[in-house]
């Protein structure tokens, strides 16, 4: 089989598109739960802190270089507002999958309990049939 084949192969299945497009929709979701944290969580809780917006929160290393009025380099800093940012969008998108996993196992767990009904064989199927035609049959058998 020669290298191309084999790749094209690997590539058609269904394992590899499925990654694919869950990529893409974890990329959505990962945009989604920024902009519920950014716009939806941190307003109220830096206003229960007194206006403090986290991601301008810094703890200043070494003063920016300047020329004049402006900014030649920036100075060194731990930016510890984007961490905690970061560790909020982490524990909602966690929060998010971990309810999401425990409502399809929910849901497989009732498609087990459910009994399936089993279909008869073809041989069932015609030695019913059979019986009910010597059922219905009015004159007996000699």
């Amino acid at each position: 089989m020669s290298l191309i084949s084999e790749f094209k192969q690997f590539a058609v299945k269904g394992n590899v598109i499925d990654l694919a497009v869950a990529v893409v929709i974890g990329a959505a979701f990962g945009a989604i739960v920024t902009s519920l944290v950014n716009d939806i969580v941190m307003p109220p809780i830096g206003m229960a802190t007194g206006g403090v917006d986290f991601t301008d929160l810094k703890l200043q290393l070494s003063d920016p270089v300047m020329e004049g009025n402006r900014v030649v380099k920036e100075g060194a800093s731990i930016n510890y507002g984007n961490f905690i940012q970061t560790v909020v969008n982490f524990l909602i998108i966690a929060l998010a999958i971990f309810s999401m996993v425990k409502a399809i196992n929910a849901m497989k767990r009732k498609e087990e309990a459910a009994p399936a009904t089993p279909t008869p064989s073809k041989e069932e199927l015609l030695l019913t049939e059979i019986r009910d035609l010597l059922r219905d049959r009015k004159t007996p058998l000699s």
